[in-house]
């Protein structure tokens, strides 16, 4: 699967789950704070940006922070009742009119054999090949959930883009939020 990373944001972005790889830091560099519950993936990613280690579902951010908010195949990892806490949080810290950007695979199964993605990722200066994955019994998702949570949420869906494996999904946090 290929996947084409362009930069087209502007302001202040907090990437949640932004070790590993490190996409998100590796295009917008010095405006993104990633974030990951694991300090091994944020050792393990590339020093391009701000790194900390935190929890997505208990940001240690003031309110109205950010212009925007992503999450790269991060959700994938997350147990899956604590994402409307990480979506809410995601709200929180963003400003009104902020945009909310999740990267993620279509998961049907992934037990007892584990689920698989292999990704082309192209960026402005650079591509990469990685391969995310995931063997855990809630791991079942598609863009439906996402989008069900962030409308729960008071997000607005702006743009989907949708294919058997993966999907892409931008949304815009109201104005009263």
């Amino acid at each position: 699967m290929v996947l084409q990373i362009d930069r087209t944001l502007d302001g202040e972005i907090l990437d949640l789950g932004g070790g590993g790889e490190c996409v998100i830091g590796r295009v917008y560099r010095d405006q993104v704070t990633a974030i990951d519950i694991c300090p091994e993936e944020l050792d393990e990613a590339p020093d391009v940006c701000r790194k900390l280690v935190m929890d997505a579902a208990e940001l240690a951010f003031s309110d109205a922070s950010f212009d925007h908010v992503t999450a790269f195949f991060s959700f994938l990892y997350m147990e899956k009742g604590v994402l409307r806490r990480v979506i809410a949080e995601a709200a929180r810290v963003l400003r009104p009119g902020g945009r909310l950007h999740i990267w993620d695979a279509n998961v049907i199964s992934a037990e007892p054999e584990p689920f698989l993605i292999d990704l082309e990722i192209h960026l402005p200066s650079e591509s990469l090949h990685t391969t995310y994955g995931v063997i855990k019994p809630d791991a079942r998702q598609n863009s439906a959930l996402f989008v069900r949570l962030c409308e729960e949420a008071g997000f607005t869906l702006l743009h989907r883009r949708e294919e058997p494996e993966l999907f892409c999904l931008e949304f815009e946090k109201g104005a009263f939020l």
